[in-house]
């Protein structure tokens, strides 16, 4: 019977449906696994550096890192001349890395050093998980290129198969927030990780065996596709720019946003879902979005994070979520259109995804690693701003363009040199900067679209529109940045220099009077203020145990930030600060910026490091006040606030101690969550929400937890109308380290306010 014969094209039409079935789901389930075990293993990291932000931009360094191993590794598997000995060896080194399963931290990682804290998590991550994950890395590209050797008539054009992975990889990422952690545990999450990765590794022996069952018939016509140009060296380079950009911006989006809200994976994988989003909707056989729309539209989502930047977060949670990955995802759509256009025959496919990852990490590595230790500010998010503008594709201008361009740069630059002189046309511009860095913007991108501007004038518009924004900053009066492994903090001087305020992202995290309101100086033992005055939660609190105690108190407070608690204590008690940033430490120090601990504690000496390691090696029964004042972005750092933390403030209470949890925040709901932990630990809890009353400037409401064995301990407090006992909400439930709930916090305070 011939294969042109009705049953021999049925039996063929079967096993191409088989193929083409068992390909998909292979490519979907590895997307599904290696997406899903970076928010996995990155939260079983993250108490290790005090759930700072830049974890995630490292371990993004990682993965991206390794993608180019792994697709480097199937490029070369693929040059082999033997079909069996790719199959062979990749069966292999899957099977090695299930050694590793389930995920644990790597022996001799159980404690950070006190500096190099990202090259120490690089490690970590490569002795970890580094095999499991490089494996996965390359089964993108091997598979796609089997795909192409099985013969199937989809074989020539194999890109669709990418969609398919990518839709892997955002439904792994968007379930982790939404269904998994909110529903498993750590352990639970690792357990079903670790059972799909054995039937990833039965289903690439399926595709290998029906590879190398492919009919010669079918292997003779795919050989005779591979005859087409090569790409140039130009052509490679392209690519490489193309993934380079969006892939940086990708860490600079999410470090912008998690530096305003909170470091947890619901906020890493809603850019890197919708990053790759796009890539499956530009790789698709037919691409839902016209590629020649999101070029017309990219200029304008350039133009509007220029004025979002300008803007500033304030105080919107869905200005700073949505508009930010909004204006990120349609400039992605159009650098990855981009690739999509222009990628090459399916014989040049797995160095073409090579120069793909190779471009992903070199963004990465800018935005994650150098940036960070180069600039004391967040720069890497306008330069790839700016260097999105060179990715569009090479247009003709029309006529007159160049006039108008001539115009635009003339007048933005203009307005950069007023900013140099005092007087009216200063304080017009500095009231409407908005306005005036807005209209700079919007030019830039109608001129792109209408006047179809060359990519290097555009990017130079919007590189003018960018320094506007620093020339002429949201924040009044001088501003001072200081850069670490933990977060850009800024110190601001207000215009009539009379306070000086720390800031993380748009949060206010100190502030101290430095002049009165008639303009002298100020001497003597500064006023604590912000969220430490003695009306507030904090100061009543102290108050509180301090007069039932009768005597002076012995305190641990986790935190220090610009150093005002040290001002609250008073003569004979002991106060003991654990602070994981030694920058912090420097400027609460540095009398130039506050003068707190130089004034009320000039002999501090604080605990530097995170402090469920440090305060754990405090001595148990010792204090009369625990208060934890941590903070990561604007919410405390997870591994902080749970059962297993409280257990360890618990245990280094003296017998009639409380523990204080600051909670204050603009966009989780933690008061039930405090109170959830310390209920699991035996204590009962009251909870302080209200206005002091004061009018005076940088003086807020306070929202704190005060936790205790019994009432007496906690004084004047249990009859205190300001205080509410409170007990656990049954629709919480109790935060672990093995658990916790970042979505049903945001989800709490959208509902219930403050």
């Amino acid at each position: 019977m011939t294969a042109s014969s009705p049953a021999g094209a049925a039996s063929s039409a079967t096993r191409e449906r088989a193929v083409l079935a068992v390909y998909t789901v292979t490519i979907f389930t590895s997307a599904l696994l290696l997406f899903s075990v970076q928010p996995l293993f990155t939260k079983m990291v993250l108490p290790r550096l005090g759930g700072s932000p830049a974890v995630w931009s490292v371990a993004m360094v990682f993965f991206q890192s390794l993608l180019l191993g792994g697709y480097a590794y199937a490029h070369a598997l693929m040059m082999l001349k033997s079909r069996v000995l790719p199959v062979a060896i990749h069966l292999v080194l899957l099977a090695v890395a299930a050694t590793f399963l389930p995920l644990s931290i790597a022996s001799g990682f159980a404690e950070p050093p006190e500096s190099g804290y990202a090259f120490w998590l690089l490690g970590l991550f490569a002795v970890s998980i580094g095999l499991p994950f490089f494996a996965l890395a390359a089964n993108n590209p091997l598979l796609q290129a089997w795909f192409v050797r099985t013969g199937h008539p989809d074989g020539p054009d194999p890109y669709f198969l990418y969609a398919s992975s990518n839709i892997g990889s955002f439904l792994a990422l968007l379930s982790y927030p939404l269904l998994l952690e909110p529903s498993l545990t750590l352990h639970a999450q690792n357990l079903w990780w670790a059972a799909g990765y054995g039937v990833l590794i039965l289903l690439i022996a399926v595709c290998g065996y029906m590879m190398l069952r492919a009919p010669a018939m079918a292997v003779a016509s795919t050989a005779a596709t591979d005859a087409a140009p090569a790409p140039s060296w130009t052509q490679w380079g392209r690519w490489v720019f193309l993934a380079a950009v969006p892939s940086g911006l990708l860490i600079a989006v999410t470090a912008h946003i998690s530096t305003d809200v909170a470091a947890a994976p619901l906020l890493w994988v809603l850019p890197l879902s919708l990053y790759l989003l796009t890539w499956v909707l530009v790789f698709q056989s037919r691409p839902l979005l016209s590629h020649d729309w999101m070029l017309a539209i990219q200029p304008f989502a350039i133009a509007g994070t220029v004025i979002l930047l300008a803007i500033g977060g304030e105080q919107n949670l869905l200005l700073t979520l949505g508009g930010h990955q909004l204006c990120f995802f349609l400039i992605a759509m159009a650098c990855h259109g981009e690739l999509a256009r222009t990628r090459p025959p399916a014989r040049y496919l797995t160095g073409f995804y090579v120069a793909l990852s190779f471009g992903g990490m070199v963004g990465g590595l800018f935005a994650g690693l150098l940036a960070p230790f180069t600039f004391s500010w967040v720069a890497e998010y306008p330069i790839l701003l700016a260097l999105a503008a060179l990715c569009r594709p090479k247009w003709t201008p029309r006529r007159g363009a160049m006039r108008l361009w001539l115009i635009a740069m003339v007048a933005g630059l203009a307005l950069i040199a007023f900013a140099g002189h005092l007087g009216k046309v200063e304080a017009f511009l500095e009231t409407w900067r908005v306005w005036a860095i807005g209209a700079v913007a919007v030019v830039a991108a109608l001129l792109a679209v209408a006047m179809r501007l060359n990519r290097f004038q555009f990017a130079a518009l919007v590189a003018l529109g960018l320094v506007l924004v620093r020339v002429y900053p949201l924040d009044e009066g001088r501003v001072e940045t200081v850069r670490s492994f933990f977060g850009v903090h800024k110190i601001v001087v207000t215009p009539d220099e009379q306070y000086h305020v720390l800031m993380h992202g748009t949060t206010i995290h100190g502030a101290e009077k430095f002049k009165a309101d008639d303009g002298t100086p100020l001497t003597g033992r500064p006023e604590p203020i912000t969220y430490y005055h003695n009306d507030g939660g904090m100061g009543r609190a102290i108050a509180a145990v301090r007069a039932r105690k009768d005597a002076p108190l012995r305190v641990a407070a986790i935190g220090l930030g610009a150093g005002t608690l040290a001002c609250q204590a008073a003569p004979g008690e002991t106060w003991r600060f654990f602070e994981i940033d030694r920058t912090m430490v420097e400027t609460a120090r540095d009398p130039k910026y506050f003068t707190y601990v130089s004034s009320c504690m000039p002999q501090m000496e604080p605990v530097i490091g995170d402090a469920r390691l440090t305060f754990a090696r405090e001595p148990d029964g010792v204090y009369d006040l625990v208060i934890v004042d941590a903070y990561s972005s604007d919410a405390i750092p997870i591994h902080l606030a749970t059962k297993e933390a409280m257990a360890i403030y618990k245990a280094k209470l003296a017998p009639n101690g409380v523990v204080m949890m600051h909670v204050s925040n603009r966009h989780l709901e933690l008061a039930s969550v405090a109170v959830g932990i310390a209920d699991a630990n035996g204590l009962m809890s009251w909870v302080f929400n209200e206005d002091s009353g004061r009018n005076g400037e940088y003086i807020f409401t306070t929202n704190v937890v005060a936790s205790a064995r019994v009432p007496e301990d906690v004084g004047a407090l249990a009859s205190d109308p300001l205080w509410e006992r409170t007990a656990p909400r049954s629709d919480v439930r109790v935060w672990t380290d093995d658990y916790s709930n970042v979505l049903g916090a945001v989800m709490r305070r959208l509902r219930e306010g403050d």
